[in-house]
């Protein structure tokens, strides 16, 4: 992309908060893909990459995509991870999702927060077959 990575993005992708099946598609990928790849989140004043918002994976057969971002922590609290979830959600209802999921720790915290600002309702708690139970966060085409 030819702009420097923020401090602590490198993190992002080994960490274990990363899934490995992700990890291998986007290794054996043969072209960009938004539904797989997602987007990286640039500053534009400092001019570097600070997270990266994503799908995991294309709207299903019922119209439901799962979003996930993440902000590097010296980035945090600014309102990055609000845009980019907006961004994300805008994206996906434009591309025929129908209704666009998100799963958090199962505690309010910073993406819980995210999640209200866009317009997102906890619809309950789940056990997610990669994190473990998590809380799940749901909202509809209809603008916030």
């Amino acid at each position: 992309m030819g702009l420097p990575a923020a401090e602590g993005l490198h993190g992002f992708y080994v960490s274990d908060n990363v899934s490995p099946q992700w990890l291998a598609a986007l290794r054996n990928s043969a072209r960009p893909d938004p539904w797989r790849h997602g987007f990286f989140v640039v500053h534009q004043e400092h001019r570097c990459v600070i997270g990266s918002a994503g799908y995991k994976g294309a709207p299903d057969s019922t119209g439901i995509v799962e979003i996930a971002y993440g902000i590097v922590p010296t980035y945090e609290g600014h309102g990055y991870a609000t845009e980019a979830a907006a961004a994300l959600v805008t994206f996906a209802v434009d591309h025929g999702a129908s209704l666009v999921r998100a799963h958090t720790l199962p505690e309010a915290n910073a993406s819980t927060r995210v999640l209200l600002k866009c317009g997102f309702h906890h619809v309950g708690s789940v056990v997610d077959p990669e994190d473990g139970p998590v809380w799940r966060w749901e909202r509809g085409r209809e603008p916030v």
